[in-house]
């Protein structure tokens, strides 16, 4: 089929494009400080920090640095969290079908599947021993609990890091779980209702709130009640006091607060365009968190500082493999803008 001049032309320019790429002639940026860094998790001493890029769970020093990839599968690998002695990493994967729960060496290392329900499970941290992780998942509400059983209120587990039969911790949806240095305490998020978790400036009587139970007692207790969104809280070392991440400034940002003192709380980052999301902290005391695609870290009364990042990756996903999409065709036309055929 002959073509036009200016069709020549752009093909001519695409041809020396592609060799200058694969020649080197042109460098390849895109993989310097990437963005879509997602679910990011300090390592207890705060060296390292795990995060989730294009579906895989990779690894880099707090300083910044080259990310070496710490998972490889054709799964969505996400959420990792650390065991608090810094020698395993949790984390989601749904190389089976639905999200499992997996553990494997925080050094790198084969991955074992620790959950096989036909539900999503979702880990977000170790008891404070060590010896099993808590997730949630929607399986079976107690008999005596009042929300409707479905899968927007899922109930919290913990399943033993060596394997074996899942426990049901609370019937009560337990967003964000995580533990205080003692253990005798979990804090958490709720859920009241269905509202998306990305969305922004959201007010409304489900909205969520801090919560804290006494494993002890059996009791629960509600920390926060600002009309908009509180969620994702972290223990400091001391077990009393807890950051959270709070819309009260209008943007999601850090908060400090107390057990003691629940009702007086301190803002500790001041960004304005986009949420802060995916709190966590090392037990030096960093606070590690996702904002705008990146990553950042934050040392006590220090201003935020961003983690400069480079994928140390071979691009395997965007190879290219033919997929046969039928049979049989006998004739082909080019459309007028030569990108469908």
């Amino acid at each position: 089929m002959p073509i036009s001049r200016r069709q020549a032309v752009k093909y001519a320019v695409m041809s020396l494009l592609l060799a200058s790429f694969l020649t080197g002639a042109i460098p390849l940026r895109a993989q310097d400080n990437p963005l879509w860094l997602r679910y990011p998790a300090v390592s207890p001493d705060g060296q390292t920090i795990l995060f989730c890029y294009k579906g895989d769970i990779y690894r880099v020093p707090a300083a910044g640095g080259p990310a070496i990839p710490l998972t490889l599968s054709e799964a969505y690998d996400y959420s990792p969290v650390w065991s608090h002695d810094g020698k395993s990493v949790a984390f989601a994967s749904d190389r089976y079908g639905n999200f499992d729960v997996f553990i494997m060496p925080a050094a790198g290392g084969e991955a074992k599947r620790l959950t096989f329900h036909s539900s999503s499970d979702l880990p977000s941290g170790f008891t404070a021993d060590d010896k099993a992780i808590l997730f949630t998942s929607a399986r079976q509400d107690a008999a005596s609990n009042v929300q409707y059983p479905m899968s927007t209120y899922p109930e919290l587990y913990s399943v033993p890091v060596g394997g074996g039969e899942a426990a049901l911790v609370l019937t009560k949806p337990a967003i964000a779980a995580t533990v205080s240095p003692a253990g005798d305490k979990i804090i958490y998020h709720d859920q009241k209702g269905y509202e998306s978790e990305w969305r922004k400036h959201h007010t409304s009587s489900i909205a969520r709130d801090i919560w804290v139970y006494d494993r002890k007692a059996k009791t629960n207790r509600m920390l926060t009640n600002f009309k908009g969104e509180d969620r994702n809280p972290v223990f400091d070392g001391n077990g009393d006091d807890y950051y959270y991440l709070s819309e009260q400034s209008g943007s999601f940002n850090i908060y400090k607060s107390s057990l003691s003192k629940p009702a007086v709380s301190t803002q500790l980052t001041s960004f304005a365009k986009n949420p802060v999301r995916f709190l966590t902290r090392a037990a030096t005391g960093l606070l590690c968190f996702g904002y705008d695609g990146e990553i950042y870290t934050k040392a006590g009364a220090a201003a935020p500082k961003k983690v400069d990042i480079r994928i140390a990756a071979d691009g395997r996903q965007v190879l290219e493999r033919t997929v046969p999409i039928g049979g049989g065709i006998t004739e082909g036309r080019l459309s007028p803008n030569g990108k469908e055929v």
